[in-house]
């Protein structure tokens, strides 16, 4: 392999890392996919939700070939306390066919069937390889990397890091200097729980292929995060995902909060009877803009997780499909600059005006206060109580007594729950400017 002479490396056959070698490769150019486990997929514990429209580009028709196990025709916003919940739910029958809105599946599937479209196009993708560093030219530009494997170095034009949270390449390359990733990450943990496909359609009101995604605030103690319940065709993803230095802060272990999550009065009644098949972890970088490293260094671009391109913005919970747009994206850049023999960092600006110019860049930078809002303690620790009795209260009878106006329902609730006025209207003004 030390022989080999690649015009890319990409490292990390996930959606990034598969979509820039795919791109890549049907630019003509030779290309190594570096995986470090036996397939792809395989360290992979998502179940989750992929918006794949991005595909559009990559793979026409994608969805007569994507992995999918139901395909999103009802997504829930569930707020809650300990014994309340209050439900946002849409339904969109439009959403039940072509080119639909989104489908969970699974990392295993997925990965695996991005990756040999990958193969397909001509990249050679080396499993079991774990890349442990970059090669450089005496100039400090990135030539390609090193892995663990006997006399296993990888040369290359240009290197793409896809290698995950907490990218070891984008750090050794310089690219985090000054920004604090690590203390935006995220832990995931999710319960794989088993149901008959037709209790799954009749408890959640579903018919074929329809599936429901569901996000939840204020089922994590306090804990900065929030919750998801996702169908698939015969199981449920049921989880939680919490910031790493309030979970330390709190004392609670993860496992408790997913207790806490299945026993609620609202989420019990739907997961009754199921069989745990499997518990997973996983690290998400949830910080968002402004904690992204630089893109783009002498020789190496970074995309995906390993870029912090994970979108979570309380309403939308999004990673996947950023992944596959960073990574095409990256995979074209890369092909431009080779083209033009100058893999300069000036030579790769390329692909960040591709970022700035599609929705990868432009929904991260028109969200970048959404962390900083949904993660705060006002959101996290007092609106969803605040929502919920007022809710309860509005919608209460209590004759012989005259129904209370909206207003004074809402100073009184918030009073109670010590929220300012003031307080509110500058997060709704926050959130209108993000959202609106």
């Amino acid at each position: 392999m030390s022989e080999r002479m690649f015009d890319v490396v990409v490292v990390g056959a996930g959606p990034a890392g598969s979509a820039a070698a795919l791109t890549a490769a049907r630019a003509g150019l030779s290309v190594a996919l570096v995986e470090r486990g036996p397939h792809p997929g395989s360290k992979n514990v998502y179940g989750g939700v992929v918006y794949g429209r991005v595909l559009d580009e990559l793979v026409p028709q994608w969805w007569e070939q994507l992995p999918a196990q139901r395909w999103i025709t009802r997504r829930s916003t569930m707020i809650m306390t300990d014994r309340q919940a209050v439900t946002v739910d849409v339904r969109a029958e439009a959403w039940g066919g072509p080119p639909y809105n989104g489908a969970t599946a699974f990392r295993a599937d997925l990965d695996g069937w991005l990756a040999g479209l990958a193969e397909e196009a001509g990249a050679v993708l080396v499993l079991s390889t774990v890349a442990t560093g970059l090669l450089r030219d005496p100039d400090g530009t990135v030539r390609g990397v090193r892995t663990d494997r006997p006399d296993g170095d990888l040369t290359a034009g240009v290197v793409i890091a896809c290698d995950g949270v907490n990218s070891f390449l984008a750090k050794e390359a310089g690219l985090f200097t000054g920004r604090d990733a690590a203390g935006h990450n995220s832990l995931g943990v999710k319960e794989t729980l088993a149901l008959p496909r037709e209790v799954i359609e009749e408890r959640f009101a579903l018919r074929g292929r329809d599936g429901l995604d569901m996000e939840i605030l204020g089922c994590t103690r306090g804990i900065p995060g929030g919750g998801f319940l996702y169908t698939n065709l015969d199981s449920l993803s049921l989880g939680v995902v919490v910031g790493l230095k309030g979970l330390a802060d709190s004392g609670v272990r993860p496992e408790e909060l997913l207790a806490d999550l299945r026993a609620h009065p609202s989420i019990a009644p739907l997961v009754r009877g199921a069989e745990l098949k499997e518990y997973t972890a996983h690290l998400l970088p949830e910080g968002g803009y402004d904690t992204m490293p630089e893109l783009a260094g002498d020789g190496i671009l970074v995309a995906g997780d390993a870029a912090a391109m994970c979108l979570a913005a309380g309403v939308w919970l999004e990673g996947v499909n950023f992944a596959i747009g960073a990574g095409m994206y990256a995979g074209r850049a890369a092909a431009e600059a080779l083209a033009r023999d100058d893999t300069s960092r000036a030579g790769l600006t390329g692909y960040r005006r591709m970022l700035e110019e599609s929705f990868v860049l432009a929904d991260h930078r028109r969200l970048r206060r959404v962390p900083g809002l949904v993660f705060s303690d006002r959101v996290q620790q007092r609106y969803p109580a605040l929502l919920c009795d007022l809710a309860e209260e509005f919608f209460r009878v209590d004759n012989p007594r005259p129904k209370p106006g909206l207003g004074r329902l809402l100073r009184s609730t918030a009073s109670r729950h010590g929220v300012r006025l003031r307080h509110l209207l500058s997060d709704a003004v926050t959130g209108w400017r993000s959202f609106g």
